[in-house]
């Protein structure tokens, strides 16, 4: 027999390459998206030449701990990933980033040194999981264990959105179309319906008079009768128009998302409906899940491997939401082809995934990959071919750098605020909760 040759799984190099990505007028209640938003693209290459693919958030703070993380690589194999997170802590971050404010682009809740450190972590293992199961032939689930699934539900992530970007900013033109009420809501959810053949919805709400937004829930759910929906007004609500949402839609909402901001206010609210709440911002670190789940604050968190450091922790957190009984889905940012790629891998080796996952990427025309992902009546398939199965445009990739490079400043960081001035002078960043 002949022996197989080993492979050298060392690192030589780690190339980040931040991106400018076009994103339509999509509202929420911080304001609106920008017409471009930053992503970093990082590629792990090993000795033998193989390169690995992971991508994460691009603004300026992560680019800042990006290079010294990705230095600590070098040098180390690709499958040595316990060393690269055990001594993370030891680079440092800029105080100022992190002072307590919330992070307005993810709206993820209040920012701290060790989600910023997690949030390129992220980016760093995914790329060497994909260049270790290029290595080996395997694919990224069979390094996690392998999948329980061979396709994962997505959901259709509605928006509140401008027809376009205001008049005289550079922008991508798309064809979605407005939707600034509820007949805008129900032809978008047609058209993702149509497209990619979602059965479930998200309506991303906090953006009109709650009012208003139960009308379209209402209506979302007379065009599509049985269809699972959801609802999440990013915290912009009391307690008590919390609760008054959920008592109005109690009967067709899947689930209420972060309704109100905190864990406290969450507790409040749920101590007072029978409607699951879900999260993404008052439980995105393992500190946070204590509270959350002694309060039974919340029914269902919403993973995100950007915000947990990766895969392996994504298994983590589902198992310890198994333990408590606590459901378990995947929220989303917005992101492209390589992350959709890597939440596919980890969600299909999940257990006791009941709940569609959120993504953005429809919303997204460009990508950075040479053959877009693909959604089949309202799922993913999940590829067995090695690493994550993608392979990286390198034309596009550079297309999308000097876009970045060509820009003054103003889009390297996401601020979804200054965004809306542009169409409105006096907006402020409103206080929460909003009503």
């Amino acid at each position: 027999m002949t022996a197989t040759p080993s492979r050298d799984l060392t690192v030589t190099e780690v190339r980040l390459t931040p991106v400018l990505v076009a994103d339509p007028p999509l509202l929420n209640t911080q304001g609106v998206h920008q017409p471009y938003t930053p992503r970093l693209i990082v590629e792990v290459v090993t000795a033998d030449g193989i390169s690995g693919l992971g991508e994460t958030y691009g603004d300026t703070k992560y680019l800042e701990l990006a290079r010294p993380l990705a230095d600590r690589l070098v040098g180390h194999r690709v499958d040595d990933l316990n060393r690269l997170f055990a001594g993370a802590d030891e680079v440092a971050v800029d105080a100022a980033r992190v002072s307590g404010q919330v992070d307005v682009g993810g709206l993820r809740g209040v920012q701290t040194a060790g989600k910023l450190r997690l949030s390129v972590l992220s980016a760093l293992e995914v790329a060497c999981l994909d260049a270790l199961g290029k290595s080996l032939g395997l694919p990224v689930h069979a390094l996690l264990g392998g999948k329980v699934r061979d396709a994962v539900e997505y959901s259709a992530y509605l928006f509140y959105k401008w027809a376009e970007h205001p008049e005289g900013v550079p922008a991508e033109k798309d064809d979605w179309g407005a939707a600034v009420d509820p007949a805008g809501v129900v032809e978008q959810a047609r058209r993702f319906t149509e497209r990619y053949g979602f059965t479930s919805f998200k309506l991303k709400g906090g953006v009109f008079p709650p009012e208003e937004e139960i009308a379209a829930v209402r209506a979302l759910a007379a065009a599509f009768p049985g269809h699972p929906l959801r609802l999440d007004p990013n915290g912009a609500w009391s307690v008590e128009t919390s609760l008054k949402v959920a008592e109005e839609l109690g009967d067709v909402l899947e689930y209420l998302e972060d309704p109100a901001l905190g864990t406290p206010a969450m507790a409040e609210v749920a101590a007072g409906t029978d409607v699951p709440l879900a999260t993404n911002m008052c439980v995105t670190t393992f500190a946070e899940i204590e509270e959350a789940f002694t309060r039974d604050a919340v029914q269902v968190v919403l993973s995100d491997h950007h915000y947990w450091g990766g895969l392996r922790n994504t298994q983590h957190l589902a198992a310890i939401c198994r333990t408590f009984g606590v459901g378990v889905s995947m929220h989303s940012n917005t992101h492209l082809g390589i992350s959709l790629a890597a939440m596919t891998h980890v969600a299909s080796t999940v257990p006791d995934l009941h709940h569609a996952c959120d993504s953005h990427y429809p919303w997204q025309s460009e990508d950075v990959l040479t053959e877009r992902m693909t959604f089949e009546d309202g799922t993913v398939r999940v590829s067995d071919a090695p690493g994550l199965g993608v392979e990286l445009d390198r034309d596009r990739l550079a297309f999308l750098h000097r876009r970045w490079l060509d820009d003054d400043g103003a889009l390297r960081d996401r601020d979804d605020a200054a965004a809306m001035r542009i169409a409105d002078p006096d907006w402020v960043r409103p206080a929460v909760p909003r009503w």
